[in-house]
């Protein structure tokens, strides 16, 4: 008897230690790495979660922002993969088309699509083209019929500036002279007040989240050919869908299946993800802390105050998508190869 009350002793005494043991996250510092230059709205998207996501994190850690800009997110989304440790105390935020590289297996790429951790996304990423309004192009249509085609600025080649008017050249029959090189969207921006480019596509939110979108807004200085979702955007009442303009243009199965990969990357919207690796209990937790941080009523207010979108996804959700968008026939490879340059 003296044993069995000795043993269910050591056992509350056991127990009583492990509760009393502080939350891992206690004391110390997580790192977000973000796969472009401050200021982009893939930054900031990044920083406000990094606000207010400590609160909703047992030991209320330090979050501080790490950019690593290059390649259209590439080069930081390897440093996720290869360079973070699996601890949990880095992950990262990479650009949501960069499935396209490893679909055509290019070298550059270091990283598993499917084995990513995926955390969260803020923000479902519908895109639209704007294009000056003091070029001839009014439309898509415009475009089309272009003895020149207009000049749109890219960074690489997984930015929805690149493919975009490389799908609609597939889609539409429209023609672009795409510039690529571009170190971010900032950089594209300044490029179309100079006059080197007209036109680049990119988020809705974006467009409606910062400068120089607002004044452009207000002095007309930009109009937006077209708008990708299953539902037009209430601030883009006249512009037409890219799925009723496949109806237009009578665009061929095959191409409406290129789009479906493709345009997966809107679903994606602006991902956080751990490297591979990092234990289960620490996933739960920052899972679960940024599913409460994303509708948080403080973060919601702050969002609409810095006129940022949010629209969230967990991190089951693209876990999913990540496994159905690698799985793309390879008819539909071959037509992404030849989408992106490959």
């Amino acid at each position: 008897m003296k044993r069995v009350v000795a043993f269910l002793l050591l056992i509350m005494m056991w127990a009583a230690a492990a509760d009393a043991q502080p939350p891992f996250y206690q004391g110390k510092s997580i790192t977000i790495i973000v796969s472009t230059k401050a200021g982009d709205v893939y930054d900031l998207y990044p920083r406000l979660v990094a606000e207010f996501m400590p609160k909703h994190i047992p030991g209320s850690p330090n979050i501080i922002i790490q950019n690593v800009p290059g390649a259209a997110g590439l080069i930081g989304t390897n440093q996720i993969y290869n360079v973070a440790k699996p601890d949990g105390l880095t992950f990262g935020a990479t650009y949501p088309a960069l499935y396209f590289e490893q679909l055509v297996r290019r070298p550059e790429v270091k990283f598993d699509w499917t084995k990513f951790i995926w955390i969260g996304s803020t923000i479902n990423s519908n895109s639209l083209m704007y294009m000056r309004a003091d070029t001839p192009y009014k439309s898509i249509e415009d475009v089309r019929t272009a003895s020149t085609p207009p000049k749109c600025g890219a960074t690489g080649v997984t930015s929805s500036a690149y493919y975009m008017p490389k799908l609609l050249e597939e889609a539409f029959g429209t023609k672009f002279d795409v510039v690529s090189g571009y170190v971010a969207g900032q950089d594209i921006d300044l490029a179309v007040e100079r006059g080197e480019v007209q036109c680049r596509a990119f988020t809705i939110n974006a467009f409606f989240a910062r400068v120089p979108f607002i004044t452009w807004r207000k002095k007309n200085f930009v109009n937006v050919l077209y708008q990708t979702g299953s539902k037009r955007d209430e601030r883009l009442k006249n512009v037409p869908l890219f799925n009723e303009l496949m109806d237009k243009y009578k665009t061929a199965e095959e191409t409406r299946q290129l789009a479906k990969v493709i345009l997966a990357a809107d679903e994606f919207g602006r991902p956080l993800v751990f490297p591979p690796g990092v234990p289960a209990d620490r996933v739960n937790i920052i899972r679960n802390a940024f599913n409460k941080t994303i509708n948080d009523p403080a973060l919601l207010a702050e969002a609409k105050r810095r006129r940022l979108d949010i629209d969230p996804a967990t991190g089951e959700e693209l876990d999913a998508l990540a496994k159905e968008v690698m799985t793309a026939t390879p008819e539909t490879v071959e037509k992404v190869k030849r989408l992106i340059g490959k």
